[in-house]
């Protein structure tokens, strides 16, 4: 099965693709590239804007700095530091190279940043397709999912407008799961241990492939671990020993990830309580409940994997545990989980409902979070303004109906988990639709 989409000659491809598939292709692609331009998160892109000059400028990125006189900007005077391994900080120096360093503007290097996004984006829908070709499920509804894929409102609102890398993630997570099932270990724990250097949201599929491979053979699942460890430990550990990172605010901050509740998590509830947001005392056992979440869940797959069908069902029921049992979810994690329920739906084996119901419910909680406000940065810095106003008046009642909304995920969420946990390969349904 093709990785890349593109690994054919061009002409080639675009025969394949004209003009039934290319011109959604390109549609896709340019509203994507829209978004990109004008939208941005407030707070997480000046966090890649800043991370790019640092790092470009062999600085750490992981220490504040003063930036206004770069970007030329108030904004860039106070705000946190990069929060994700070495990998994405070095593409942004990149980046800001290549762009920023040789033609400042705000814009144009807000949309460079979210270019590595948008191709991800592509890629995911791409892996989409393959994946329920080799599973034989109908052409039409291949080509649905992969509409879906390019044209999801949610996917194109957290990546191209938000510009969060959650999409990176998941075509690296997904490509890897294919690469595994199709016998080639050692490229399948590269790519998933660059998917976790990137964000270690992923990390929950680490153990479906281990037991994956266990059922197969102890040494398959030795190699598989020693390559992924090694990638791991090179992309996080090394660019602090090569460019001399004092990693003190790393080891200090370990835990950051931990002592956090709310959002869409189980204590979205902290949120009506004023600087609640921070876990204390006994409350920060909570920040490690998906430890045990989890641990449960690999219990219940001890009975084997399958097949390709039967590795992705589990891989959404271990990342929906894991999401639904942190302390603190960002609505842009459930990026990473959409591509494995599209396939879960598309090949019979989940209800289409639940999968609309989990990128309707984290786009609306979304809106009721403020954080669509927030991303009318850098290209219309007024209209943030006036929604951040309203959505300071409106407080407690977004908190109400933000509230409703997470009850309403969690219910969906272990309806999937309940559901992909059940024995039966999506090929066998799929042949029957």
């Amino acid at each position: 099965m093709p990785l890349f989409p593109f690994n054919k000659p061009l002409g080639t491809c675009l025969d394949r693709l004209w003009p039934r598939e290319l011109w959604p292709l390109a549609l896709s692609v340019s509203v994507q590239l829209t978004l990109a331009l004008f939208f941005g998160h407030l707070i997480d892109m000046r966090v890649n804007m800043a991370a790019g000059f640092l790092t470009a400028a062999g600085q750490n990125p992981y220490l504040a700095h003063d930036l206004s006189a770069v970007f030329h900007s108030w904004l860039f005077k106070e705000f946190t530091t990069i929060g994700y391994p070495p990998p994405w900080p070095l593409l942004l120096a990149l980046i800001y190279k290549c762009v920023y360093a040789a033609a400042p503007g705000l814009l144009a290097y807000n949309l460079a940043i979210k270019l590595p996004i948008i191709a991800a984006n592509i890629w995911l829908a791409f892996l989409v397709k393959e994946v329920l070709g080799k599973l034989g499920v109908s052409a039409r509804a291949t080509r649905s999912a992969w509409i879906f894929m390019l044209f999801n409102p949610f996917i194109l609102y957290a990546t191209a407008a938000w510009g969060q890398i959650d999409s990176i993630v998941a075509a690296l997570s997904l490509a890897a799961l294919i690469l595994l099932d199709s016998g080639k270990y050692g490229r399948s724990a590269f790519l998933l241990g660059l998917a976790i250097a990137f964000k270690p949201i992923a990390l929950p599929l680490v153990p479906v492939a281990v037991m994956y491979l266990l059922s197969r053979s102890w040494r398959q699942a030795a190699w598989f671990g020693f390559v992924f460890s090694m990638v791991v430990l090179f992309s996080c550990a090394g660019p602090f020993i090569v460019f001399g990172w004092d990693p003190a605010v790393i080891v200090r901050n370990w835990n950051v990830h931990f002592i956090a509740g709310g959002g869409m998590s189980f204590l979205a509830f902290l949120e009506f309580i004023p600087n609640a947001s921070r876990l204390n005392g006994q409350w920060q056992l909570a920040g490690f409940l998906w430890v045990p979440a989890l641990c449960l869940a690999i219990f219940f797959l001890r009975g084997g994997i399958g097949g390709l069908d039967d590795l992705l069902k589990k891989s959404a029921a271990l990342l929906l545990v894991f999401f639904l049992t942190r302390s603190w979810l960002s609505e842009p994690n459930i990026v990473v989980l959409i591509p494995f329920l599209v396939i879960a739906v598309s090949g019979g084996g989940l209800p289409r409902p639940l999968l609309h119901a989990v990128w309707v419910l984290t786009l609306a909680f979304s809106i009721f979070n403020a954080s669509v406000a927030l991303v009318f940065f850098p290209g219309m810095p007024h209209i943030m303004e006036q929604l951040l106003r309203i959505a300071g008046d409106c407080r407690m009642e977004r908190l109400i109906a933000r509230s409703a909304v997470v009850t309403a995920w969690f219910i969906a969420g272990w309806a999937i988990v309940a559901a992909c946990m059940k024995k039966g390969p999506l090929s066998a349904m799929a042949a029957q639709r």
